[in-house]
């Protein structure tokens, strides 16, 4: 059962939708996040940044018999594969954005 405010009991059916708080308009898909943004070696080099102590922890845990220096080498080829395929999966997600929102214009025009 849901609550109101007032701490009612609520059916699932009247449960209003959710608004978001900036602008007050009401969410029409449970998806709606943040929009991607354009990809960017520097946002892609912070993510490695933030990922390789973690990638290194886990070849540390992984890796028992590996001695400390073949265990940084070996996270650093895995970053050194880790960068550019980040860089590429934002590309492919800014694309897939980009297309979707040309069809939504189009479909708009269409229907106006």
């Amino acid at each position: 059962m849901w609550e109101d405010a007032e701490g009612n009991e609520l059916d699932p059916d009247e449960v209003p939708a959710r608004q978001t708080p900036t602008t007050g308009t009401r969410q029409t898909s449970a998806r709606a996040g943040r929009e991607p943004q354009a990809p960017s070696w520097r946002r892609t080099l912070k993510r490695a940044l933030i990922f390789a102590p973690i990638m290194l922890g886990t070849v540390m845990l992984l890796s028992n018999d590996l001695t400390l220096a073949q265990q940084v080498s070996q996270t650093a080829i895995i970053v050194a594969i880790f960068i550019p395929f980040s860089f590429l999966l934002d590309g492919v997600f800014w694309r897939s954005y980009r297309k979707r929102l040309a069809r939504q214009e189009a479909g708009g025009r269409r229907g106006s």
